[in-house]
């Protein structure tokens, strides 16, 4: 059973800065990319961030220069620093997983980040 568990998200004020960290546990079968995903209220959930296993990485051009992802590939574990937030950054903070076929598709259970003065 594929497990995903974020942590790090929470009430910031704008500027500031979070790290959000997602453990990936009973992997079975190589992990093609690792990434962060958010929905806000009354919106689709977007992709924030993503990196595959050598290390390639994808950005929301919302993001770039202010969000960086990064993996730890022997532990199967996901981070993204946010810096200079802005109350648009404000949504539930996804952790997503992809395997090598199209089923192996998961999801963490999010994590609320929240940029307020």
């Amino acid at each position: 059973q594929v497990q995903l568990v974020e942590s790090g998200g929470g009430l910031v004020q704008p500027g500031g800065s979070l790290r959000l960290s997602c453990a990936a546990s009973g992997i079975r079968f190589s992990v093609n990319s690792m990434g962060w995903y958010r929905q806000a209220p009354g919106q689709q959930r977007e992709l924030v961030a993503e990196i595959t296993t050598g290390g390639s990485t994808n950005y929301a051009d919302s993001v770039k220069g202010r969000f960086t992802i990064s993996r730890d590939n022997t532990r199967n574990t996901v981070y993204l620093q946010l810096n200079s937030l802005k109350p648009e950054d404000t949504a539930v903070y996804y952790c997503n997983l992809r395997g090598p076929w199209v089923a192996a598709n998961y999801w963490g259970q999010g994590t609320q980040v929240t940029v307020s003065s």
